[in-house]
């Protein structure tokens, strides 16, 4: 499901796949090339840490490990979305700057009220 039907329900799933990078290409360049900032962005905005400190902490291994799946499992309970730490840390180890990106389409258009924002 996609589109403001996913945004109003009461959960279940992801706004957009994970392998939906190049659906916003500016986060997806963002990403690839200093991912440490939309951590950063994620951090502040699902609650986790302040951007800046949500970044430096994308910097120290492990810690980066543990900061990731907090915020990916922050923004899973503040929108009701189904998953676990186990499946959240398996994803960002195998797909690690697909669920940065995935995160911060999420962000966007649940703040947007359902629909993705232009850049």
């Amino acid at each position: 499901m996609s589109g403001p039907a996913a945004v109003k329900g009461a959960g279940g799933d992801w706004t957009s796949p994970l392998f939906g990078c190049f659906d916003d290409i500016g986060t997806c360049i963002i990403t690839w090339f200093v991912p440490c900032v939309t951590i950063g962005q994620n951090a502040e905005a699902s609650g986790v840490a302040s951007c800046v400190g949500g970044a430096v902490l994308s910097l120290i291994p492990i810690v980066n490990l543990i900061c990731m799946v907090k915020i990916r499992g922050a923004i899973r309970e503040k929108y009701n979305i189904e998953g676990s730490p186990i499946k959240d840390c398996l994803l960002i180890c195998f797909c690690g700057l697909c669920t940065i990106t995935q995160e911060a389409r999420e962000l966007k258009v649940r703040s947007a009220g359902g629909a993705m924002p232009r850049i």
